[in-house]
């Protein structure tokens, strides 16, 4: 009878084993294919480049906008549209970047101290970065789907190129004895 009951125990957890590594790999596919489908844009915010994409939250360097307001980036560097990747010279023309500022705070300290031995010399110093949190709202790209016309250079030949032959190396004379 023990014996009977070790072995639906073994198989029930055996079960629920199989059911939960299923799971796992389904959630697995499903957030590489999230990956794959979000739209997202390379976009330079404060000096620095961030890889945004819509509800995403970045600490920015500081901005000088207002909590709640809402601010627009124009310098979209990279802009990826479900695999449709536009380049930008240096950026990409018409596309922006729509953020919210949701509040502004100072990082943590950073603790500077110089100290050169035998000499005496001590230094520290601290500083907190002023930091702004912000939450991408959206990416529009309405005109950068448009390509850039290739503009044709036709060149004509007026003359032909004459071939010019090497001159020969100058020979030195042997030095005579007078």
């Amino acid at each position: 009878m023990q014996n009977i009951l070790l072995k639906q125990k073994n198989i029930i957890l055996l079960c629920i084993l199989v059911v939960w590594f299923i799971i796992n790999c389904i959630f697995a596919t499903l957030k590489f294919l999230i990956k794959i489908i979000v739209m997202y844009a390379i976009v330079e915010i404060a000096g620095q480049q961030f890889k945004v994409s819509k509800d995403q939250k970045v600490y920015v360097h500081r901005l000088a906008s207002e909590e709640g307001s809402k601010v627009s980036f124009d310098k979209v560097l990279l802009l990826d549209d479900n695999g449709n990747v536009t380049l930008g010279a240096p950026a990409v023309e018409g596309a922006s970047v729509e953020a919210k500022v949701l509040q502004h705070l100072k990082g943590d300290k950073v603790i500077v101290f110089k100290k050169k031995r035998r000499k005496g010399y001590k230094k520290k110093n601290g500083h907190r970065q002023s930091f702004t949190q912000i939450v991408i709202e959206g990416i529009v790209a309405t005109s950068a789907k448009k390509k850039a016309a290739k503009k044709e250079v036709e060149v004509e030949v007026t003359e032909t190129a004459e071939v010019v032959k090497p001159k020969a190396k100058a020979t030195r004379k042997p030095k005579t004895e007078e």
